[in-house]
């Protein structure tokens, strides 16, 4: 009968439009579990250990991971015979970056020296490259509101510098001073606030094309080398031989890494470049916002005998939770996502499962936790817990002292070091 053909051809269309759908939802669960596995073989040294279905995974993770590093020599090639050139920009660059995957502080070490930069009344440009929807240069453009810090985002960083550097202008060779005003024009006029004096480079150890003049290099110290394979076997963006570059290293998270660990990284570090000066670096949790309410400014004893769940899609999980452990909650879960993943309504579902669970277990209801990058990448989707409290958890990097290694002794040797490169520089110029 034609009304009900008509009408299984409908049906049949609607499903084939659900399937199309749900496709994509399909994918991004996959690519999701996919990268789960991925972190788990980087980070286990025993490969014996493994299940079934990471085992399945090894042949063809080494075999890419021997092909990145074939590109990667190859790349090194260009750059050091000369067939591509490195950009020299007018004004400085120091280059925060690392050697690993993710979670090891490189945006919060990013804006402590934007702001130190700032604070010396010099006009710091950040250049980011705005990964998975721009969340660290968003977190850094809110930290730094009101400075004279300003953010270029975008994949060709020196094509970002030029178009700062022409609207704006820069400061005709700075001069590093150890005491009174640190960047100062030849003729000691007054410096023009507008006039960008120095670059961060976010992310900039594998970035090339751009000279540095001071290179930082980032240490996740909860989980620093990993299988010490190259990716996507293991963690490594570069061999640890890398170092011998780096003329600073900082360990993150060195509060929460035991003294023998801590001795344990440095001791590799030594044996690369033994004369590298290293610091160490903590994240301390300073208050909290509501989605919905930014302007909010939620004290961290509000979660004492709350439960709470952690949910995240950061580099370092870890090191969240146990921050949030010893803020004295009563009870902490938590839901790790991969770095930079977005989240999706069925994300949300999942949270949503967890929350009710809870809920029922301890019969109160929980609170969910979020850090300022989850945030950022879509504060919308967030408001879709309610009625659950979601908090955002605002922290600041901090210089841990340890062995004489302060806060004052690492701006002092910034100072030093900067110094002496631009200076070899701009005779090298002459």
């Amino acid at each position: 009968m034609p009304g009900k053909h008509r009408s299984h051809c409908g049906g049949t269309q609607i499903f084939i439009n659900w399937c199309i759908l749900l496709i994509p939802v399909r994918l991004a669960l996959s690519m999701e579990k996919l990268r789960t596995a991925v972190n788990h073989i980087a980070y286990k040294r025993d490969h014996s250990k493994l299940s079934t279905l990471h085992r399945v995974l090894l042949p063809l993770l080494s075999f890419s991971s021997s092909a990145y590093a074939a590109a990667l020599s190859f790349r090194r090639y260009l750059y050091l015979s000369g067939y591509f050139c490195k950009r020299r920009l007018p004004v400085p660059v120091i280059s925060v970056g690392n050697i690993t995957w993710g979670g090891n502080g490189k945006t919060p070490m990013v804006e402590f020296i934007a702001q130190w930069l700032a604070d010396c009344g010099i006009s710091p440009l950040i250049l980011t490259r705005g990964y998975a929807g721009g969340d660290e240069s968003k977190m850094l453009a809110r930290h730094l509101l009101g400075s004279r810090a300003m953010i270029g985002v975008g994949a060709n960083r020196a094509a970002t510098a030029d178009r700062f550097l022409k609207q704006y202008g820069h400061l005709e060779s700075p001069n590093f001073l150890f005491e009174g005003t640190w960047v100062v024009q030849k003729d000691n006029t007054q410096l023009n606030p507008g006039k960008i004096g120095a670059v961060v480079l976010d992310d900039g150890m594998q970035h090339w094309s751009l000279q540095r003049d001071l290179e930082i290099v980032m240490v996740n110290g909860l989980a620093p080398w990993g299988n010490c394979h190259l990716i996507p076997l293991g963690p490594l963006r570069e061999p640890l031989t890398a170092l011998r570059r780096a003329d600073i290293a900082v360990i993150h998270h060195a509060n929460l890494v035991s003294q023998q660990n801590l001795r344990d990284i440095e001791l590799v570090m030594r044996d690369i470049n033994d004369s590298l000066p290293i610091y160490f670096t903590r994240m301390s949790p300073s208050h909290f916002f509501e989605v919905g309410n930014i302007n909010s400014r939620i004290p961290l004893v509000f979660i004492n005998g709350v439960i709470l769940l952690c949910v995240s899609a950061i580099g370092s999980p870890n090191s969240f939770v146990q921050g949030m452990e010893k803020v004295g909650a009563v009870y902490v879960d938590r839901i790790d996502f991969s770095d930079h993943h977005m989240f999706q309504t069925t994300d949300i579902d999942i949270i949503m499962t967890r929350l009710r669970e809870l809920e029922d277990k301890f019969g109160s209801r929980p609170v969910v936790v979020v850090t300022e990058k989850d945030y950022d990448r879509d504060p919308e989707i967030l408001k879709h817990l309610g009625p659950f409290k979601v908090l955002v958890l605002c922290s600041e990097l901090q210089i841990v002292p340890y062995r004489g290694k302060t806060k004052d002794s690492f701006i002092k040797l910034l100072k030093e070091l900067m110094m002496v490169k631009w200076s070899v520089e701009n005779k090298t110029k002459l």
